[in-house]
């Protein structure tokens, strides 16, 4: 896949996340997906993912979104690229339970940070009806105020930003609780990751531009 892509952190004004969204939406930019809060970031931030011709900047792209679109408070931007997946450019389309979480790994650990994933995601999406949306590698310059993620940089090596969908959140309690020997394997491999890491940070969304159903609940 050639391109850019770029998470956006976007702080909507008091109340107004829901219309800051559908400008996002209808910006004509090529969006990958546009998420709400749900457990652990504030009611009015939205977190997008989008695709930018190659070569642009977190800056560039950050300023080429938001472009003409009132009720912005403050957003910080930061370019990636995809790792393991996503494999395509297509959007996930289904509603859910999505945990951004973000990791800082010592560059020594990253192969078998990458392997471990690898090995792991397959049982995990068939033991608990989720799925992985992608696992990208940030790259490191940033624009705006730090986010929780930020904190990352504390530490030298590799940061990266994990999607995952689960259908709800009783899924998500449910995969950290395995039931039987396979989902032990897998809760194995991914504690494993897991403590590969310096820092980790997660919260959960729910995806705003869903084709199958609108979330109507209020999380946050």
């Amino acid at each position: 896949m050639s391109g850019v892509w770029a998470h956006h952190r976007i702080v909507a004004a008091p109340r107004r996340w829901r219309a800051v969204a559908a400008r996002l939406a209808a910006s004509g930019h090529a969006v990958y997906g546009i998420w709400r809060s749900q457990i652990g970031r504030p009611r009015d931030e939205l977190n997008a993912i989008l695709r930018w011709p190659e070569g642009t900047t977190a800056a560039e792209a950050e300023a080429a979104l938001l472009a003409g679109i009132e009720d912005v408070a403050a957003a910080a931007s930061e370019t990636m690229h995809p790792t393991l997946r996503p494999t395509d450019e297509a959007p996930p389309a289904r509603q859910g339970n999505y945990a951004f979480r973000w990791f800082a790994t010592p560059e020594a650990h990253w192969d078998e940070f990458l392997e471990l994933s690898a090995a792991a995601w397959p049982g995990f999406e068939q033991a608990y009806d989720s799925e992985v949306i992608g696992l990208w590698r940030l790259s490191g310059a940033r624009t705006g105020p730090a986010g929780d993620e930020a904190t990352g940089t504390a530490f030298a090596g590799v940061r990266s930003l994990l999607l995952t969908r689960r259908p709800n959140l009783a899924m998500w309690e449910r995969s950290k609780l395995p039931a039987n020997r396979a989902e032990a394997e897998v809760r194995a491999k991914l504690s494993r990751r897991y403590d590969l890491c310096e820092w980790t940070s997660v919260f959960t969304t729910t995806l705003l531009t869903a084709r199958d159903a609108e979330d109507t609940a209020r999380w946050t």
